[in-house]
């Protein structure tokens, strides 16, 4: 997983609209990247309000929020306007923007193991460098903690 101090890596994914979001897009600005497992299921949906719902105080802040699933872009469209989710939500679907930032891995759910997105928080300075990480992520209080590590 990549670690505090690490550069961003260079990703380029379609967003709910179909338009293409790249790493630089967000050269010289602060920004947030949670990686999430799936559009509507419990905890992605607690999670995707809570940023939501305190969006114009990050914006406010001068930080933007990516939120990256394995979703189609027609799952986030769907996703994002039942949420009213006001942030980019990008489609990572074969998973490699995923494996670059070490979330990719081995899960396991009622007693099965499978392959998905392990749920982390990346928080990124104007020169595009991680100064904090967020593993194992609980839901519940997420987007604030996230704000007060960017204020504090």
């Amino acid at each position: 997983m990549l670690a505090v101090g690490d550069e961003v890596p260079d990703f380029l994914l379609k967003d709910s609209e179909g338009k293409t979001v790249k790493k630089s897009d967000f050269k010289g600005k602060k920004y947030v990247i949670y990686f999430y497992p799936k559009d509507f299921t419990p905890g992605c949906t607690t999670e995707a309000a809570e940023f939501a719902r305190d969006y114009k105080k990050f914006r406010n802040a001068g930080i933007e929020i990516l939120g990256i699933s394995p979703d189609d872009e027609e799952s986030h469209k769907k996703f994002g306007e039942k949420m009213k989710v006001p942030f980019i939500l990008l489609s990572d679907t074969q998973t490699e923007v995923a494996k670059k930032f070490g979330v990719w891995g081995k899960k396991q759910f009622m007693g099965r193991d499978y392959m998905g997105v392990n749920r982390a928080t990346f928080l990124v300075d104007e020169k595009g460098k991680i100064f904090k990480v967020f593993e194992r992520v609980k839901p519940a209080g997420h987007a604030q903690e996230v704000f007060e590590a960017f204020t504090n």
